[in-house]
């Protein structure tokens, strides 16, 4: 079931968020990760979260700051089931149109976001990662 976020998901949500984090971009330093848990714990707050839930344990989840979709994270062992789509399916429900930046290297979350209808609109450069990314779009 997906749900907005509440306060007491914190733990959980920020969990998954270093892990897959530190897995999905295991080209960046697992320390940029740790050196940004406050800062990401701290904006959840100012986000619009939905968690994917399933026997009362949160296996996903997406954020959203205005028109920019922040990221979707799904737990490793619950991973191509379906979670990351639905959580796309229900940002695409409540955001006419947003935008997203992906690392190039991430190529499995490149060619997620391709098949499910987001298009590159330009490819540009993290300067806090010197990391290549795609900033995609999608519009209802």
């Amino acid at each position: 079931m997906i749900r907005k976020f509440e306060e007491k998901d914190t733990e959980r949500v920020m969990q998954i968020w270093l892990e897959v984090n530190i897995e999905t971009h295991n080209f960046v330093l697992s320390d940029y990760w740790l050196s940004q848990y406050q800062s990401v714990q701290e904006q959840l707050l100012q986000a619009d979260i939905y968690v994917y839930e399933q026997d009362k344990k949160i296996q996903g989840f997406v954020g959203m700051m205005d028109d920019y979709l922040a990221g979707i994270f799904v737990d490793k062992k619950c991973r191509s089931v379906g979670i990351g789509k639905g959580l796309l399916e229900c940002v695409k429900e409540n955001y006419p149109a947003f935008t997203l930046n992906v690392y190039q290297k991430n190529q499995r979350a490149v060619d997620f976001y391709l098949r499910e209808g987001l298009s590159v609109v330009l490819k540009g450069f993290d300067e806090d990662t010197a990391e290549t990314d795609y900033t995609m779009a999608w519009n209802a």
